[in-house]
C-alpha cells in the first residue's frame, strides 16, 4: 500500500517544519512549502526524505497553479503565521489588524479551498490558530480574532466538507522564529515571564504541537475538534 502524502504549508521553520518531521517519522510521504526559495532548501536539506515547492499562500491568485506542480496528496497542514493585531485595544491600529488576517486568515481559507480539487476524500485538512482564539489575555483583540477565525473554520468545514476531516491546533506561547521580532534578551524574558504564568512551567517547544498535528492526520476518527496545545496558559492568562 503506498504511503499516504501529507503537504504542510509553511512549512520551511517552526511547527510546520517539526510536523513535517514528525509525519515523516510515521512513514508518510511529506511535501513542505514556503515563500523564501532559500529558507525552504535549507529546511528541506535539514529533513531527509521531505520535497519542496516554492509557493506563496497569500498570493492567492497562484494557488491553485502552485499546488497542482504536486499533484493529489492526502493531508494538509497549514502552517501559517502573523504577528500582527498585536496590542493594546485602545492603540493598535485597524490597519494592522486587517494586515494580520491578510497574512493568516485568508491564505488559511483561500489555501484549504484551492486545494480540495487535489485533496483525497478521505484524507483531512489541520489548521493552525493559536491560544489567542480561546483565552481573554488583554492586548490580544486584533490577533485573537483572526486566530479565532481560523478555529471557526474547523466545526464549519468538518460538517460542509465531509468525509475530508477538518481539525486545528491552536498553540500556546512556543519556541518558534515567530518570536524573532524581538531582540534575544527580550525574547527570554518574554519566555521566562511565559513559563512562570504558564502551569506545566515552560513554554513550548516545536515539536510538542508537531504531535498534536500528527495526532489529527492519523486519527481517521477525530473530525470538527481544535486542540488547545498550550501547557495550560489559558487557564491563567
Amino acid at each position: 500500500m503506498p504511503s499516504q502524502h501529507a503537504v504542510i504549508v509553511g512549512g520551511s521553520s517552526g511547527i510546520g517544519l517539526a510536523s513535517a518531521r514528525q509525519l515523516l517519522a510515521s512513514g508518510m510521504r511529506v511535501t513542505i512549502t514556503g515563500r523564501s526559495a532559500e529558507r525552504l532548501e535549507k529546511a528541506r536539506e535539514s529533513v531527509a526524505g521531505a520535497e519542496a515547492v516554492v509557493m506563496d499562500a497569500a498570493d492567492t491568485d497562484t494557488l491553485k497553479e502552485a499546488l497542482s506542480r504536486i499533484g493529489p496528496f492526502d493531508h494538509l497542514v497549514l502552517a501559517l503565521g502573523s504577528g500582527k493585531g498585536f496590542g493594546p485595544f485602545t492603540s493598535v491600529s485597524v490597519a494592522d489588524v486587517r494586515k494580520g488576517f491578510e497574512e493568516k486568515v485568508y491564505p488559511h481559507f483561500a489555501t484549504a479551498q484551492a486545494a480540495l480539487p487535489l485533496l483525497l476524500k478521505d484524507g483531512s485538512i489541520t489548521f493552525i490558530a493559536a491560544v489567542s482564539a480561546h483565552a481573554a489575555m488583554p492586548g490580544t483583540a486584533g490577533i485573537g480574532a483572526a486566530n479565532a477565525a481560523v478555529a471557526m473554520f474547523v466545526p464549519i468545514l468538518a460538517a460542509e466538507l465531509r468525509p475530508l476531516r477538518v481539525n486545528g491546533v491552536s498553540p500556546g506561547v512556543i519556541d518558534t522564529p515567530w518570536w524573532d521580532f524581538l531582540p534575544a534578551e527580550q525574547r527570554e524574558a518574554a519566555f521566562t515571564e511565559y513559563a512562570a504564568k504558564t502551569p506545566v512551567g515552560r513554554v513550548g517547544k516545536p515539536d510538542d504541537i508537531a504531535e498534536a498535528v500528527a495526532f489529527l492526520v492519523t486519527n481517521t476518527f477525530m473530525t470538527g475538534q481544535v486542540i488547545v496545545c498550550d501547557g495550560g496558559l489559558r487557564l491563567v492568562a
